[in-house]
């Protein structure tokens, strides 16, 4: 997954796998990272771009996390590049 994370109240970045050129690998659903992920990006397929709006009470909520203030609104940028298994399907002959 590649992503761009910001701050809804002020648009600042606190994070991106793009400035690393490495996508982030995870298992969906197991709790490896926040749960507006782990909702927020079930049935996306190889090559989808989608864009998450994730309250508090599914980011970090009150406690904040480094650059992220407590009680922060995330709005994330996500491309799902892969998934471990599964071929990308070719778009034009769909």
């Amino acid at each position: 997954m590649h992503y761009r994370g910001t701050l809804e109240a002020d648009g600042s970045e606190f994070d991106a796998s793009y400035n690393r050129n490495q996508p982030l690998s995870f298992h969906l659903g197991k709790g490896q990272v926040i749960k507006g992920w782990d909702q927020g990006l079930v049935d996306m397929c190889p090559g989808e771009k989608r864009k998450l709006t994730i309250q508090p009470e599914l980011g970090y909520g009150s406690r904040g996390m480094g650059p992220i203030p407590a009680n922060s609104v995330l709005v994330f940028e996500t491309e799902l590049v892969g998934i471990a298994g599964v071929e990308k399907e070719d778009r034009a002959e769909l």
